[in-house]
């Protein structure tokens, strides 16, 4: 019987959801819940309904797994412990500082209901974490590295829209080449955040907007430019659409480290994304994790858990005797 899964908020991340279960012949799209008017979405699998969020609550009985798709900000921290009381949940959370608290939030929650939360999900945190974690335990005395892009940072984007006069705006981030050149090398450098990544924006200002007070306010705004080397590029609504309207992102994840009775061989490990599409990516992980939450549930466990709880054999469609015969 096919794993049957809901979407909770139909944006690009929903969307690339939805791509995902396609392409995953063990599952299917029950149900798209939205704080939208469901009238006004027009889903890509035929036959599925649309509710509103509220109602999700009534679905728990149809639905295995509820992928929860909001913003980290905002919403997760409310809607994946509320979700966790009905359903086995997976979400996206990336605010890494807050992970914690929101670990212990949706655990609460899921241990109260029975059920399984996996929580941040997606390329970082996520599969980068994994990797720093391989990488960390192989080599115990080494040193980490991490670098993203280049690719569209949405965050910096929207923290430019919001500027007076931006009526709208792309910001890529770009790993600084001899930087990374550098980490390859097994050096060990020592790196600030200016010496490790760039900002690139691009900037569709508002007629008769202030361009040169625009481009103040981005270089100098804390958290999100002014650590940086920022470069700001005013283009037109037009240029922006055609040059800029995808979503790449990737990035690296270094570490170098020494083996031998006197730390006499260096070796560097070293983990890369390449992504036309952050979103779908993402999904695509979160898809996989469904997965995993389904059959850990299956088994009679509960709680939240992070990537790092989940054995990579619970990831996959195959069973252990043939990703041994294929994989290993």
């Amino acid at each position: 019987m096919a794993i049957r899964i809901g979407i909770l908020g139909y944006g690009n991340l929903g969307r690339g959801v939805e791509c995902a279960i396609k392409h995953n012949q063990d599952m299917e799209l029950a149900a798209v819940f939205t704080r939208r008017n469901p009238a006004s979405l027009n889903v890509l699998t035929q036959g599925v309904k649309v509710y509103r969020a509220e109602d999700a609550p009534e679905k728990k009985n149809e639905i295995d797994v509820m992928i929860i798709c909001g913003g980290s900000a905002t919403d997760l921290p409310k809607q994946t412990p509320e979700m966790a009381g009905y359903f086995n949940i997976v979400d996206s959370f990336d605010t890494h500082a807050k992970i914690p608290e929101h670990f212990a939030a949706v655990d609460k929650a899921a241990r109260e209901s029975g059920h399984v939360g996996i929580i941040s999900v997606g390329w970082d945190p996520g599969m980068f974490s994994l990797n720093r974690l391989y990488a960390n335990a192989i080599l115990p005395g080494g040193k980490d590295y991490t670098f993203w892009g280049k690719g569209v940072s949405q965050g910096h984007s929207d923290a430019i829209r919001r500027i007076e006069g931006v009526r709208d705006a792309k910001q890529y981030t770009i790993p600084v080449d001899c930087a990374l050149e550098a980490v390859r090398s097994g050096s060990n450098p020592e790196l600030t955040v200016r010496e490790k990544h760039t900002r690139e924006c691009f900037v569709v200002a508002e007629d008769g907007a202030d361009l040169e007070k625009i481009r103040e306010t981005i270089i100098n705004m804390p958290n999100y430019f002014s650590d940086y080397d920022t470069t700001v590029h005013f283009i037109s609504e037009e240029e922006l659409k055609r040059d800029h309207a995808g979503i790449p992102h990737g990035g690296f994840v270094i570490r170098s480290g020494r083996t031998g009775w006197e730390n006499e061989h260096n070796h560097v490990i070293e983990y890369r994304l390449k992504l036309d599409s952050n979103p779908e990516f993402t999904a695509s992980v979160l898809a996989a994790y469904a997965r995993a939450a389904h059959r850990l549930n299956q088994e009679g466990q509960i709680g939240c858990k992070s990537v790092f709880d989940i054995a990579p054999a619970y990831l996959s469609e195959l069973d252990g005797a043939e990703l041994r015969k294929r994989l290993l």
